[in-house]
């Protein structure tokens, strides 16, 4: 009996302790020389250790490029994906370097 107990609190703790790495992540659209949404600069808020998934919806070619706490980027292309796990706090501003008005804000938290 004291053996099942144990087995189960392990199986709970190590679920519980999983759980996170399972979540799914944050999905951004790519528009048509746009993120999210066709107008503004939107802001998405995210807590840190989250992954970020950036999906290229339109058919012209876009990419990622973050500079802030930390920097990264994605390559150029016109569909599929690009994610990124992000572990530093604070505001990003996330570009287009072929487009000038498509930007961004990724902000960070606890």
């Amino acid at each position: 009996m004291m053996r099942t107990v144990l087995i189960a609190l392990v199986l709970t703790l190590s679920l519980t302790v999983a759980a996170p790495a399972f979540a799914k992540p944050r999905s951004i659209k790519i528009g048509d020389n746009y993120f999210v949404r066709s107008s503004g600069v939107p802001t998405v808020k995210v807590k840190h250790g989250k992954v970020v998934k950036w999906n290229w919806t339109g058919r012209h070619e876009h990419n990622v490029v973050a500079s802030g706490p930390a920097s990264f980027h994605s390559a150029l292309k016109s569909s599929g994906s690009f994610s990124k796990k992000v572990t530093k706090k604070g505001t990003y501003t996330i570009i287009c370097q072929i487009h000038s008005g498509m930007r961004m804000k990724l902000k960070v938290t606890n």
